[in-house]
C-alpha cells in the first residue's frame, strides 16, 4: 500500500481593489485559483471579481484544512488582513507562483 501525501490548501482571494475576501479549502491550489482567475466558480467569487491569490496555508489533513477555513471565515475584516499580512506583508498577487507552492508541498 502506497503512503500518499495528500495536501490540502485553505486560502484568501481578493479582487483588484483588494477590499474583498474570499476564504475557501481545496486539494490544489493551482487549479482552483486558475479557475477563480478564470470565472469558473459561480456565486460569491465571481460576482466581486475574486480572482488574486494573496493567502494559503497548507495541511496534509482534510478535515484539519476545513476546520480552519470555517474558523477564517468567522473572523472580521480587521483579523483575515492581519493573517494575509503576517504571509504576505505587501499584499502581492501570488497567482504565478501557485505551481511552486504545490511543489513545495510534495
Amino acid at each position: 500500500m502506497t503512503n500518499l501525501k495528500r495536501n490540502y490548501y485553505v486560502y484568501i482571494i481578493t479582487n483588484i481593489g483588494k477590499n474583498v475576501l474570499y476564504v475557501g479549502v481545496t486539494n490544489s491550489l493551482s487549479r482552483r485559483v486558475n479557475e477563480h482567475y478564470a470565472g469558473q466558480i459561480e456565486g460569491f467569487t465571481k460576482k466581486y471579481n475574486c480572482k488574486y491569490l494573496v493567502y494559503y496555508e497548507q495541511y496534509n489533513d482534510i478535515e484539519m484544512a476545513i476546520s480552519r477555513e470555517k474558523q477564517i471565515k468567522k473572523w472580521g475584516k480587521a483579523n483575515k488582513t492581519k493573517l494575509i499580512e503576517k504571509l504576505n506583508p505587501d499584499w502581492k498577487f501570488m497567482n504565478d507562483a501557485v505551481d511552486g507552492i504545490e511543489r513545495m508541498y510534495q
